[in-house]
């Protein structure tokens, strides 16, 4: 009987725990979701009927690998305006989503044992996508203590001979850090010193609570920046699967469009008519989904400042990293779950940062947040045994970052 090969990189793929809590908590109908980043909002009605308006009409199948022309020149428009890196349609690469084109990249630059580095805490998702290439994954910290903004001295010693990449998210996930645009600049720089490439997560960099959002494109001199977008969380358009990535090495857009065509031969052509609708019509939605965030953010800090519960206050994305007093974040999330029919991710999937602390979504609705905030303060008032053999450091070291 054949067996799965046992040299195949793809056998090493850690699960993520977002979805192992995710699918756990969807067998639950009393759940309340805390532990996915989904908008709990619709996409805007002019996104929806563009999509309506491609399939009636005949324009629902096959596009070019690389995504349909029209789009490749609004998103290049949109890289130009957020990065100000001069961006062009050519330099553009339609996606199924941000972490399709994060994976493609990776397949096109990363051999087996070459190894890139991710942030610690990092969204899995990345390690994942580098492991199923062949990658090895190291990691650069970031700390409680600066906000979870990477120290550039920190990453460049975290630099090896065989470093071939660096990924940086900002806004970030998990910890809604913004980095400053001197840190942004600093990253460049050591990519640049060492000739790495720079792979730029940047899903959320609509989402920001009064930060600047600096893209390292702004500083990329030599093309070695490639910035991976999606339309996910601006426009709550997760399920619809559509994304793009810029970069200005033709060469590389060449082969990530080689691979595209071997995976899934173009992206859903309703998905990227839909996507044309979401960048070229009324952005006031983004702006009120923005301002919706952030009023939720405030209201989860003084549920959490009130119980006494250690965060570190993020400035973008959807996300609160919130001490929970305990090391075993897998026991403390199943139990929550359990018991309160709350979902959290467990802060173990995002890497040892992570230590003792779990994410919450601000992008559940108000009243899911506070009901499930409020489980979670009694959940950690009232510890199980298991949690009883861990200590309250985490919460020592968040109080003082606040």
């Amino acid at each position: 009987m054949p067996t799965l090969a046992p040299t195949s990189p793809t056998l090493h793929i850690p699960r993520s725990g977002i979805r192992t809590l995710m699918e756990l908590a969807h067998r639950d109908p009393e759940a309340l979701h805390l532990e996915i980043g989904e908008p709990d909002t619709a996409p805007p009605a002019h996104v929806v009927e563009a999509a309506a308006r491609a399939a009636h009409d005949g324009r629902a199948g096959y596009t070019a690998s690389t995504g349909l022309a029209e789009l490749r020149e609004v998103a290049a428009e949109r890289v130009t305006r957020v990065s100000g890196r001069t961006t062009h349609h050519d330099d553009v690469v339609v996606t199924h989503g941000a972490m399709h084109g994060l994976t493609m990249t990776m397949a096109a630059l990363l051999g087996p044992g070459d190894e890139v580095l991710l942030p610690d805490p990092m969204f899995p998702n990345w390690a994942m996508a580098a492991i199923s290439v062949g990658a090895v994954v190291r990691t650069y910290p970031t700390s409680a203590e600066r906000g979870f903004v990477p120290d550039v001295a920190d990453v460049e010693a975290a630099v090896g001979p065989r470093t071939r990449a660096i990924v940086v998210c900002s806004p970030n996930n998990p910890t809604g850090a913004v980095y400053p645009a001197d840190v942004v600049a600093g990253l460049v720089d050591v990519a640049r010193r060492h000739d790495l490439w720079v792979l730029s997560d940047e899903c959320y960099e609509a989402v920001t609570f009064g930060a600047t959002h600096v893209s390292p494109a702004a500083f990329d001199t030599d093309g070695r920046v490639v910035v991976q977008h999606s339309l996910s969380k601006t426009y709550a358009m997760t399920g619809w699967r559509t994304g793009f990535l810029a970069t200005p090495r033709h060469d590389l857009v060449e082969t990530i469009g080689h691979v595209a065509e071997a995976t899934i031969a173009c992206p859903s052509a309703p998905g990227q008519h839909a996507a044309l609708a979401a960048l070229t019509g009324p952005q006031d939605v983004v702006t009120e989904a923005v301002a919706q965030y952030r009023a939720r953010r405030d209201a989860a800090v003084a549920v959490l400042d009130a119980a006494g519960l250690g965060y570190v206050r993020p400035d973008g994305a959807f996300y609160l990293m919130v001490d929970v007093g305990t090391p075993d974040t897998d026991a403390f999330a199943l139990r929550l779950l359990a018991e309160r029919h709350v979902a959290v991710a467990p802060g173990s999937t995002f890497g040892p940062s992570a230590h003792g602390q779990v994410r919450v979504s601000l992008a559940a609705a108000p009243d899911v947040l506070l009901a499930g905030l409020a489980h979670l303060v009694a959940a950690v008032a009232e510890p199980s045994a298991d949690d009883l053999t861990g200590s309250r450091a985490g919460a020592e070291r968040f109080a003082a970052a606040n």
